[in-house]
């Protein structure tokens, strides 16, 4: 079906122009929010069009820049063409380009990591300041000027309600079958008039399948074909698979001992190779009938819904690979009625999480003895991505579980350390850390048992000597025992790595 059929209402079809001409309307100095989460609906002929022009202001030395606000992390034509281009003052909630990464990290953006419930919550109370444009990709605009979203939703409702215009990308490559995949949840408020959001299923619809846009707030539309771009997943290795399988030796050790089922609960999955290790663990695992309440639908997710292991997965976007998604549009009707999609305000809220009970699984960058987690910094300083929901999650999960690799950079560096160089997530949020070496339940314990079984059954057997000596000299040399810890020595282990590129002593 050609794009301006797309357009059904009259009025917003008079509004259909060039990327070139829409990219004009926003000006240096303005707050732009765009749709994207991961690499998934984000706008992709506006953000290079947008590029050029501001390349062409610095040339002639305009020091044009935006602030961009998005869901997350989203696809190469928008960071990554307006990073190149040095178009962004202020960048929020999480990013994963490489061009921004070492822009924030060298100083010249600046970068504001949130977790991702709190980012809708934080605009409407005006915290950020005015938004002045939304960039929404869609899939179609309804007669009643409603808009059919696309492979995310992430925060655009909140974009579209805030932003003084708006402008749409209606982009043909998204199958038109999406349409009721989507449930958009126009129930939330600040406080003091908040009320219970009416979820107590993964798969419970609450919402409407349009997203509400005044016409008279739309000042360009954009007509596109052009595909999403998701970074793809390499093969699964046996590190990977080693942490799903003691990954799943517990949670069957749980329902063994009565508080779990085999249907478990909704599952939590970060991105990554581990997470679709894990996903891919539970194949061919005794457990069935299951769901999903997480914030991004992978690959590994729609192999558990093709076997009808997994009978809903409920997001707020897509992650899928180049195959998955070929795969998703063959069997779109298939997948219809098990996939939904939701504002991350919903797919991330701490009361709906809570309320559920989910089992989360997220990645981390190391974790220290006490069971401390850093999510997000290298050496303490430099960003990573952010920390996305792993803490919207984490708090609030029925089973906070943490994965890794013990180890990293061929060995010289270790993901269990005396002390983490930045904490993300505190011991009181994290129950279980799971690497290839082992698995630690650290619920009910104190910190020295958890210090004692974390190095025990995590640490790789090139730090473990190190990791005893340390903990074995803390405790005789800390300034109190409930948890010990040398000061001048916590961070020694980073300090050496910056010194000699390992942490080996």
């Amino acid at each position: 079906m050609a794009t301006t059929d797309r357009i059904q209402n009259s009025y917003l079809r008079s509004k259909v122009m060039s990327a070139d001409d829409a990219a004009s309307l926003i000006k240096s100095g303005d707050t732009v929010g765009m749709s994207g989460f991961t690499g998934s609906g984000y706008p992709k002929a506006l953000p290079q069009a947008l590029a050029g022009q501001i390349e062409a202001a610095h040339k002639a030395g305009d020091p044009f820049k935006i602030g961009l606000w998005t869901g997350a992390s989203t696809g190469p034509e928008l960071d990554g063409a307006l990073a190149k281009a040095d178009a962004i003052k202020y960048r929020l909630p999480y990013n994963s380009d490489p061009i921004e990464r070492e822009k924030i990290n060298r100083g010249e953006m600046e970068y504001f990591d949130l977790h991702l419930s709190h980012v809708a919550p934080m605009v409407w109370e005006g915290f950020f300041g005015n938004l002045d444009v939304a960039v929404i990709e869609v899939t179609g605009v309804k007669e009643d000027g409603s808009l059919i979203p696309a492979t995310s939703i992430g925060n655009n409702k909140t974009w579209i309600d805030c932003a003084d215009k708006v402008i749409l990308e209606v982009n043909d490559w998204h199958d038109e079958r999406m349409e009721g995949m989507h449930d958009i949840y126009y129930g939330t408020a600040l406080p003091p008039n908040r009320v219970p959001i009416p979820m107590v299923h993964a798969n419970d619809r609450i919402g409407q399948r349009t997203l509400r846009c005044d016409p008279h707030k739309v000042v360009g539309i954009i007509k596109t074909d052009l595909p999403d771009k998701n970074a793809p997943f390499p093969p699964l290795d046996d590190v990977s698979k080693t942490i799903a399988g003691h990954l799943m030796e517990f949670l069957k050790w749980e329902v063994q001992k009565g508080r779990l089922t085999n249907k478990l609960l909704p599952l939590q999955s970060g991105v990554g190779n581990v997470a679709n290790a894990v996903l891919a663990g539970l194949r061919d695992s005794p457990f069935h009938d299951l769901m999903a309440y997480t914030e991004v639908i992978q690959d590994g997710m729609m192999d558990l819904i093709d076997d009808g292991k997994m009978l809903c997965a409920s997001s707020t976007a897509f992650g899928m690979s180049d195959k998955a998604a070929i795969r998703f549009r063959e069997k779109l009707d298939f997948y219809r009625d098990k996939i939904i999609l939701r504002p991350q305000e919903i797919s991330n809220h701490p009361e709906v999480i809570r309320r559920l009970g989910t089992i989360s699984m997220n990645g981390m960058i190391e974790a220290d003895i006490f069971g401390n987690i850093n999510s997000t910094h290298v050496m303490g300083s430099r960003i990573m991505n952010g920390i996305g929901g792993s803490g919207d999650f984490t708090r609030n999960a029925y089973l906070s579980c943490f994965v890794s690799p013990s180890i990293a950079k061929k060995g010289d560096i270790s993901t269990i350390v005396p002390h983490v160089s930045h904490a993300d997530h505190i011991t009181q949020d994290v129950q279980v850390i799971v690497t290839e070496q082992g698995l630690a339940d650290l619920r009910g314990l104190s910190p020295k048992r958890r210090a004692e079984l974390i190095i025990a059954n995590c640490s790789h057997p090139d730090y473990k000597p190190q990791l005893e000596d340390y903990y074995e000299r803390a405790k005789k040399n800390a300034l109190g025992l409930h948890t010990p810890m040398l000061p001048s020595e916590a961070l020694s282990w980073h300090q050496r790595f910056l010194e000699k590129k390992t942490m080996r002593a």
